[in-house]
Parts: C-alpha cells; sequence; structure tokens
C-alpha cells in the first residue's frame, strides 16, 4: 500500500438539486463550461491534478498547500466576479474545502482520511468561500496574504480527533493572520461552528457519477430541425438587461441587433435573423435546443448593465456540439465607445471561427452605425415595433423611425426601415386601419427611398429593389437585390427582394430558391415569406402546392390578410369555392355580393408582373373573381345564360367563363359560337385565350380572326396562349 502526504481540494457547487430540478439541461451545460473555461485551467496553472469528478464536485491533489488556497481563492475570486453579472437564478456558487494529510494511492485515485476531511470541509464551507483545515493553515499562515479567521475545532464524521477549521473568503480578503485563539474567543468560534453546521446541513451533497456531460448538455446534430450549412453558423441570443434602471431594453436589443447586423455582413458566416432569436427574449434557454431548433453550431449569448453613461457587456460564444466556450469577452466603459466594442466583439468572433473579414466587409460594419446615441435607441424601439409585422405595431414604428431620422438626418438605415414600414402597409393593406389609403404610403415610401439611397446601406439596396418590383422593374430590381446581398448575405430580405424580382420577370422556379435561403436565414419567417413563396407556386402552375403554402401561413398567422386574397383564387381555382368565399368574407367581413365581386377591381397587388408575364397577374384576379361569384354560377349555369340569356346577360356569361380559365373547357364550342356575334367577339376571344391549350377546337375560328383590324390583336394573343408560345 503506497502512502504520501499531499495537499486536498474537494468542491461542489451549492443548491445544486434545487438547479437541477430547475432547469437540469442548463445547470449542466454551465457547469461545464465553468468547468472547462474557468476551474480546469486554474488547477493547472497551480499544479493541481483532477483525481475525480462526481456529479457536481471534484476532488483535486496538489503537492502544495500554497498552490492549493491560492487556486481555491483565485476560483472563489472569479466566481464572484462572473455571478456578478449574472441573475440570481444562473449564479453558480461553489463550496470549497482543503486539506492537507496522508493519502493512500490505488492507480489514479486516493483514499484515506486526508481524502474524508477535505470533502468533510467542504460540506461546512459557506457559499463561495474556503475553508481549511488547521494542518493546512500551519503552512501557508505567513505565506499568504489572505484574511484567516478561526472557527475552532469541530468533530466531523469518521475522523477520530476534532479538526481545527480557518476560513478564507475571497470576496472581502482581509490581510490580518489570525493565531489560535485564547479560551473566550474559542466558545464564541465553537457557536460560530454550529451555526456554519446548522446551515450547511440544509445543502445535500449530490452523487451522479462520473460522467459530467449528459447528453442534453450539448446539441444533437440529428435532432436538429434544419440542416446545418457549410460555413460557421451562428444564432445570437437577446442580451439579457441587467440594468437598475427602467427603460433600458431599447438600448440592450439594440447592442444584440447590432451583433446580428454586423455578423451579418461576413459572408464567411451563416447567421439566423433577428426574427427569429427574439422569440427567446426573457425566457429560460438552453443552448442545446436553441441550437436544435435554429438548426446551427454557435450560440452567442451576453449582458448589458447601464448606469447612466456606464455600461458593462459580457459576451460569450458557445459551441453547441461540444457545450464548451468558444470566445468570451466583457467591455466596462462609456456609452459613447458601444459602437466601437461591438467592432471589437466581431473582429474577435470572427477570429475565433477562423472567419476572413474583408476590407469591404469593414466598411459596411462601420458605414452602417449613426453617430448619434439617441437615434440609435430610437431606431432600435422602431425596428422592433416593425418587426412584428402587424398594422398598430407598425404604425408605432413609424413614430420611433421617424424621430431617429430627426435626432440623425443622415441615418441611413433608419430612412430604409421607414420605406420598408411604409411598402408593408401597402402590401398588407393596412392603409385604412392606419387613417390614409395605401397611395399615401405608396407615395411616402418613394421618399424615404430617395433618402436611403443618400445615405447607402444594405437595407437601402433593400428598399431599393422593392420599389422596383413594385413597379414591375425586374432587371432593376434584381441588380438593386443582389447589391443588397453582397453588402449582407445574411439578410432574408435581400433575398426575398431577389425572389419577388424573379418571380415577376418569369423565373419562379429559381425564385423558390431565394425564399427557401430567406426562411432557412429566419426559420420563424413573417407572412410576406409565404406571400412569395405561394406565388412564385401560382407562377409555376403548381395550385395544389400553392393551396398548401397559402392555406399553412394564414393557419400560421391568422392576422396575415395579405395572404387572404391569393389563397382564395387558388381556392377558387383547385374547384374549392366555399371555401374561397369564405375567406373573401374572412377579408372583408360583412361587404355584400356587390362588393365582393368588385374586390379585385378596387384593391391592386403592391407588385407587377413583367408586361410579357402580366397574365400570371390576371390568372391570380380571375380566381378573386370566381370565388366572388355566388356559388349557383356554374359552368353549365353560365353555357346556358349565353343561348338563352339576352345581349347583356351573354357578354357577362362570356366574360365569367373566361374567369374559370382551364377549367371551362366544356364551353369551348358555344364560345366558338359566340365569335359570331358582334357584341360578343372580343370577350370570347379573351375566354378562349384563358382557358389555354384546352381550347385548341378554336384554332380554327381564331386564325379567320387574327388579321381583322378590331379583334385581330385579341385573336392573335389567345392563338398564342392556346398553341403554348
Amino acid at each position: 500500500m503506497q502512502r504520501k502526504l499531499a495537499a486536498i481540494l474537494a468542491t461542489d457547487v451549492v443548491g445544486y438539486s434545487r438547479l437541477m430540478e430547475a432547469d437540469e439541461a442548463d445547470t449542466l451545460a454551465r457547469l461545464k463550461s465553468t468547468r472547462e473555461n474557468l476551474i480546469d485551467p486554474k488547477i493547472a496553472a497551480y499544479n493541481g491534478r483532477i483525481v475525480k469528478l462526481m456529479g457536481d464536485g471534484a476532488l483535486v491533489e496538489f503537492p502544495s498547500v500554497v498552490d492549493a488556497v491560492t487556486c481555491a481563492f483565485e476560483i472563489q475570486r472569479t466566481m464572484a466576479e462572473c455571478n456578478a453579472e449574472l441573475p440570481k437564478e444562473k449564479q453558480l456558487e461553489f463550496r470549497i474545502g482543503i486539506n492537507l494529510g496522508d493519502v493512500i494511492i490505488e492507480g489514479a485515485d486516493i483514499y484515506g482520511d486526508g481524502v474524508n476531511v477535505a470533502a468533510r470541509l467542504e460540506g461546512l464551507a459557506l457559499p463561495g468561500g474556503v475553508l481549511i483545515s488547521g494542518t493546512a493553515f500551519d503552512q501557508v499562515e505567513r505565506k499568504l496574504d489572505y484574511g484567516f479567521e478561526f472557527l475552532g475545532e469541530q468533530r466531523v464524521k469518521n475522523i477520530e480527533k476534532p479538526v481545527r477549521l480557518y476560513r478564507v473568503d475571497p470576496r472581502t480578503p482581509v490581510i490580518s493572520g489570525s493565531r489560535k485563539p485564547d479560551g473566550t474567543r474559542r466558545w464564541i468560534a465553537v457557536a460560530a461552528t454550529v451555526l456554519i453546521l446548522i446551515v450547511a446541513g440544509l445543502a445535500l451533497w449530490q452523487r451522479f457519477g462520473d460522467d459530467l456531460v449528459r447528453p442534453s448538455d450539448v446539441a444533437s446534430q440529428s435532432k436538429m430541425a434544419l440542416p446545418l450549412p457549410d460555413k460557421p453558423s451562428v444564432a445570437v441570443l437577446p442580451f439579457t438587461n441587467m440594468s437598475d434602471e427602467a427603460g433600458q431594453e431599447s438600448f440592450t436589443d439594440g447592442m444584440t441587433d447590432d451583433l446580428i447586423t454586423d455578423l451579418s455582413k461576413v459572408s464567411g458566416l451563416f447567421v439566423i435573423a433577428r426574427n427569429s432569436t427574439f422569440v427567446y427574449r426573457g425566457k429560460p434557454v438552453e443552448i442545446s435546443k436553441v441550437a436544435e431548433e435554429l438548426g446551427v453550431r454557435y450560440v452567442l449569448e451576453g449582458s448589458v448593465r447601464r448606469a447612466g453613461e456606464q455600461v458593462r457587456v459580457n459576451a460569450q460564444l458557445i459551441d453547441a456540439l461540444t457545450g464548451g466556450h468558444v470566445w468570451a469577452d466583457r467591455f466596462d466603459g462609456n456609452v459613447a465607445d458601444i459602437f466601437a466594442i461591438q467592432d471589437v466583439f466581431v473582429a474577435k468572433i470572427v477570429e475565433a471561427l477562423k472567419v476572413n473579414l474583408t476590407t469591404t466587409e469593414k466598411t459596411e460594419i462601420v458605414r452602417a452605425k449613426p453617430d448619434n446615441i439617441a437615434a440609435k435607441e430610437a431606431f432600435e424601439e422602431g425596428w422592433s415595433l416593425y418587426l412584428r409585422y402587424n398594422a398598430k405595431d407598425t404604425a408605432a414604428a413609424i413614430t420611433s423611425l421617424k424621430k431617429a431620422t430627426e435626432l440623425d438626418p443622415e441615418y441611413g438605415r433608419a430612412y430604409a426601415a421607414l420605406a420598408l414600414a411604409y411598402f408593408r402597409v401597402v402590401e398588407s393593406l393596412w392603409g385604412k386601419e392606419l387613417g390614409r389609403d395605401e397611395p399615401y404610403f405608396w407615395l411616402g415610401a418613394q421618399d424615404y427611398v430617395e433618402l436611403a439611397k443618400k445615405y447607402p446601406t444594405s437595407l437601402s439596396y433593400t428598399v431599393e429593389a422593392l420599389r422596383d418590383v413594385y413597379q414591375g422593374l425586374a432587371e432593376d430590381a434584381r441588380r438593386n437585390a443582389g447589391r443588397a446581398i453582397a453588402s449582407d448575405p445574411n439578410d432574408p430580405e435581400a433575398h426575398i427582394a431577389t425572389a419577388w424580382a424573379l418571380t415577376i420577370s418569369g423565373e419562379p422556379a429559381e425564385a423558390l430558391n431565394f425564399v427557401a435561403t430567406a426562411m432557412r436565414l429566419n426559420p420563424n419567417y413573417p407572412s410576406h415569406y409565404v406571400l412569395a413563396r405561394g406565388l412564385a407556386l401560382f407562377a409555376m402552375g403548381d395550385l395544389k402546392q400553392a393551396a398548401e403554402v397559402f392555406g399553412e401561413g394564414v393557419r400560421r398567422n391568422p392576422d396575415a390578410t395579405a395572404l387572404f386574397l391569393p389563397l382564395s383564387s387558388v381556392l377558387a381555382q383547385l374547384g374549392r369555392r366555399e371555401e374561397a368565399r369564405r375567406m373573401l368574407l374572412k377579408f372583408r367581413p360583412g361587404v355584400g355580393q356587390k362588393g365582393l365581386e368588385n374586390l379585385p377591381d378596387t384593391l391592386h397587388l403592391s407588385f407587377k408582373w413583367n408586361h410579357e408575364h402580366a397574365s400570371v397577374r390576371e390568372r391570380l384576379n380571375d380566381g378573386v373573381r370566381v370565388a366572388a361569384l355566388p356559388l349557383d354560377v356554374t359552368i353549365t349555369s353560365l353555357e346556358a345564360e349565353l343561348e338563352t340569356g339576352n345581349p347583356f346577360s351573354q357578354q357577362y356569361a362570356v366574360k365569367r367563363l373566361g374567369w374559370f380559365g382551364a377549367a371551362a373547357a366544356q364551353a369551348v364550342p358555344a364560345l366558338v359560337e359566340a365569335l359570331k356575334v358582334e357584341h360578343l367577339r372580343r370577350e370570347a376571344i379573351e375566354a378562349l385565350g384563358k382557358i389555354g391549350p384546352s381550347a385548341g377546337a378554336a384554332i380554327p375560328a381564331l386564325v379567320a380572326l387574327q388579321n381583322e383590324a378590331l379583334v385581330g390583336a385579341y385573336a392573335k394573343d389567345a392563338l398564342s396562349k392556346i398553341r403554348g408560345n
């Protein structure tokens, strides 16, 4: 049996059962991270050897008592600093006991009274404190400038003689050596020890085997909702507001948003959009769950404490697949320096992930920031409101964003955000709800686009692209959206703008790829992404899939009014007219039959297809017209109307048959007959064109009309559609 004299350090976590009961996975992840990044390095620095890990506890051997006590002091001091920046429920506190004694060596393990005393002292130590035995104190009392408080002698389990106890408190170090006390002090110390024992008795020594990390501590790639990108992927969680002052949430959110915005400009990274990370705001989260839900490897979290013009920011980047820290840093200083420290954080994160930050990317990151802190706070308030995507919050967002531009007249991103908000009102048909008609917001958006162009940012290129889309300028839209993506490759809105440009120019299949990228960057995507995807599918002629996309979008967000009309149109064209009509009535509750039938003519989509692809828009409107028809108006009833009705009703019947498109193929013979009637000829030609290839029987009659002065151009257009040219 081998023996030796050794300094033994025993430690465990205070209130570990309570922490585990509250959030087991998060507690284990934080404990693992603390050990890897704080405790283990300090043990190594002071020549310690970890003998074993025991759930929340550890047993460490040192060749020197001085090293053991100094290491314990440094651990507790650093933990106190870390905990000062965390809410109470997130704090980890350790007890540490140290003894110098004889131990038995068995392989890599050690046993004996020397170990048992250290373990008993750790159980008696105060949270955040260090308790050492008399044998250890005798070796360090003249070698360390710490405050040692004698707590008397205490009998501990399975140890024959009482053990002298000395407390070292790293949070309030006092440079004063204590000697062995006289009799009076001994009684006081014994009383204090009894009190300590009562408190310590409330804590249980937890044992969870030798495994420190459980499967729930780290993310599982197989459980990820989305596949990991082929580049470093990052989600920035909303920073915790630790400020004592009220109203600092916008400042804290702004810090988070800036980091997301800056990191997203780095082409070598894949960065999740703010919309998808802010769903975790104010909630206890598990890093592993965030990573699995968003499909990322790295998660950045932190806290902000502001007091007047002073601010402290803590941040740490965690590898969710290992649970370890990749990078961590803290900033203390003046609020005026906050933008500079953001740049430093971004540079260090990029460096930690081994990604190159180009000169252009550095320029883009700096260019988007204002000089005025108050303007930045107003912007953050407005941007946060805008991203809720509803009429009421959009109105409030506009007010805050205008304030930002008043405080900083050169704030390009704020002008771009205002343009985006105005465009959203037009697209979502919120004008009446906001007290103005849509043209007012359309004109306002134009003005803000021009102002944003004077102070260009990636967002200004995005709003330029959207304006081009709304005007049907597909090539201009593609060019500006491309500039936006080049400036900010992780901006989902830039990808959506590109998708629109492709859809209106006749490339909906390619547009779907950009919509998919936007949805991947922003997994908790808003309803206008659904609109872009659904209309691309509609343009391709995939009505069934378009109906599923629009329907799911409405179920996901019942207030997504911009989806109601296209969903109604698609359902009608699929023959699901009752559902289509209900959707129209949901869009305009209480409106009469005449009002329903006038909907396509009184409302306009905010985007336009290129001239050669304008038939897609007409097909969309025709579906709404069919949805608005009384359910007893059918293709068969319209054919009958053609034969027996008066000229006026016959003309309506021909036009309505065209609204049904390919579904009206059975009416082709009746429409060919209508070509012989002069006052029905033009409407009949257009109806046959809308029926498309199924109207092949009408080709000879249309060929005979293609050179006539009044209807020749319409006949040629119909022939082109029927022949699929």
